[in-house]
C-alpha cells in the first residue's frame, strides 16, 4: 500500500532541494543588487522580474505536458543541471571580467524556465511518495521553508557579497544545487501508472493529445476551475499592493528602510508560524475549510495594514504577521488539495496551468495599482484588497462545487461529459496522494 511507504525517501530529495532553494535565494539578491548598483536603472530592474517570471507564465502550461510525459525524477535532474550548469557559465563570465547586463537576464531566463519544469515535476512526485493524510503538513513545512528564505535570503546575500566576488558568490550557488541533483541518481521516484489507452495500444499519447486532455480534464471539473479561477483573483488584488509596500511605509508611516525591513520580516516570520502551526496541525479534516480561513484571516491581516493609524506601525506589524501566518494557512493545503484529488498522470498539467494562469495576473494588477495608488494613495488599496480576500473566502463557503473540490470529480461531470470520459480515466476514490 503506498501509505506505508517511509517518508525518507522523500525528505533526502525534499532536504537537497530545500539547501539548494537557500542558495539560489542569496544569489537571486546579490545579482538584483549587482544590477541595482551597476545600472542604477528602475528599467533595467523591472526587466529582469519581467525576465524571471515570463516563461513560467508563458511556458509553464506547455512544461505541464511534458513533466507528465516524462520520468518525474530525470526531468528535476535536468532542470536542476541545467540551472547549475547555466550559473557556473555565469560564474565563468564574471571571472574574465566579460560579463554583460544580458548575461544576467539570460541566466533569470533560464531559472525560470528550469523552475517551469522543475517545480512541478517536485509537486507531483510528492503525491506518489507521500501518504495523503500526511500531504498538509508536508505542504506546512514547505510553506514554513518559503518564509524562511525569504528572511534569510537578503541577508545571506549581503553577507555573501562582502566576503566574496560575485563568481564564488555563484559558485556558492552551483555546490548548493549539488545537493538537489546527486541525490535523484540514486533514489528511485514513482511515476503515475499510464492510462488505458497508453497500455492498449503500447505506444505514449501523442503530446497535443496530451495538452487538450488536460484542458478538458480542468474545464470538466468545476471544483478545479473555481479553485483556479480563486488564485487569479486573490493574485490578481494582493500581489501588487505588496509592491507598493515600500511607498506605504515611506509615505503614510514616515518610515524608511529599517521599519520597511521590520515589515518585510514580519510577513516571513508569519509565513514560518503559520507553516509550523499548520505541519503540527494538519488544518480541517476538509482542507478546503482550512483555505477558505485562511483567506478570511490574511484578508483581514491586510486590512489591518492600511487601517492602522500613522503613529501605530506596530499596528502595521501585527497585520503583516497576521497575513503571513494566513498565506501558509491559503497555501498549503491547496496544494494538498491538488496532489490528492487531481489523478497523479494530470498533476503536472493541472499544477502548471493553475500557476501560470495565477501568476499572469501580477503584471494586470501592478497595471492598474500604480495609477489608483497615485490617484488615492497606498492605503485605500490595502484596505479594498483586505476586504475583497475576506469576501472571496467567505462566498466559498456557499459554494457546494468548492467545498467538494478535493472529493475528486463527480460521477455527474463524466456523464455529461462522455468524451472527455473516454479519453481520461476518472481517477477512483482510493487515489492517494
Amino acid at each position: 500500500m503506498r501509505d506505508s511507504k517511509p517518508l525518507r525517501p522523500f525528505f533526502i530529495i525534499w532536504s537537497g532541494q530545500a539547501l539548494s532553494l537557500v542558495g539560489s535565494a542569496a544569489v537571486q539578491f546579490a545579482l538584483v543588487w549587482w544590477l541595482t548598483k551597476e545600472t542604477g536603472s528602475a528599467t533595467i530592474l523591472a526587466t529582469a522580474s519581467l525576465v524571471g517570471f515570463l516563461p513560467q507564465v508563458l511556458l509553464g502550461p506547455f512544461a505541464g505536458v511534458l513533466v507528465d510525459r516524462w520520468s518525474r525524477r530525470w526531468t528535476m535532474f535536468l532542470a536542476d543541471g541545467l540551472i547549475a550548469l547555466a550559473t557556473l557559465l555565469l560564474a565563468y563570465l564574471f571571472w574574465i571580467e566579460a560579463i554583460e547586463i544580458w548575461h544576467i537576464f539570460a541566466l533569470m531566463f533560464v531559472r525560470s524556465l528550469g523552475g517551469a519544469f522543475q517545480s512541478p515535476a517536485m509537486q507531483a512526485s510528492t503525491s506518489l511518495m507521500v501518504p495523503r493524510e500526511h500531504l498538509t503538513r508536508i505542504q506546512g513545512i514547505n510553506q514554513m521553508l518559503e518564509g524562511s528564505l525569504g528572511i534569510i535570503g537578503a541577508p545571506l546575500g549581503a553577507l555573501l557579497l562582502a566576503t566574496l566576488p560575485m563568481q564564488g558568490i555563484l559558485a556558492v550557488d552551483v555546490v548548493t544545487a549539488l545537493f538537489a541533483i546527486i541525490p535523484l541518481l540514486f533514489i528511485v521516484v514513482p511515476q503515475p501508472e499510464k492510462s488505458a489507452e497508453e497500455i492498449a495500444t503500447g505506444q505514449k499519447t501523442p503530446y497535443w493529445t496530451q495538452m487538450r486532455q488536460g484542458l478538458a480534464y480542468v474545464w470538466a471539473w468545476p471544483g478545479i476551475l473555481l479553485l483556479m479561477l480563486l488564485a487569479m483573483l486573490v493574485n490578481f488584488v494582493l500581489t501588487p499592493i505588496i509592491a507598493l509596500l515600500p511607498l506605504l511605509v515611506s509615505d503614510y508611516f514616515g518610515g524608511g528602510a529599517w521599519e520597511f525591513g521590520a515589515m518585510q520580516s514580519t510577513f516571513g516570520i508569519g509565513i514560518i508560524v503559520g507553516g509550523i502551526t499548520l505541519g503540527a496541525w494538519g488544518g480541517f479534516k476538509r482542507r478546503i475549510y482550512t483555505s477558505l480561513v485562511g483567506l478570511v484571516g490574511l484578508g483581514v491581516g491586510i486590512s489591518l495594514i492600511g487601517l492602522a493609524p500613522a503613529n501605530l506601525f506596530w499596528l502595521a506589524i501585527v497585520g503583516g504577521f497576521v497575513g503571513g501566518s494566513m498565506i501558509a494557512m491559503v497555501n498549503g493545503p491547496v496544494r494538498a488539495i491538488m496532489q490528492i484529488a487531481v489523478a497523479p498522470d494530470m498533476q503536472g498539467r493541472v499544477m502548471s496551468l493553475i500557476s501560470s494562469l495565477a501568476t499572469a495576473m501580477t503584471p494586470l494588477g501592478l497595471m492598474l495599482a500604480g495609477p489608483l495608488a497615485d490617484q488615492f494613495g497606498e492605503r485605500p488599496l490595502f484596505i479594498a484588497a483586505g476586504i475583497t480576500t475576506m469576501l472571496v473566502g467567505a462566498s466559498g463557503f456557499f459554494i457546494p462545487a468548492l467545498l467538494t473540490v478535493e472529493d475528486g470529480r463527480s460521477s455527474t461531470t463524466e456523464k455529461e461529459s462522455p468524451a472527455i470520459s473516454e479519453e481520461i480515466q476518472p481517477e477512483p476514490e482510493t487515489i492517494s496522494a
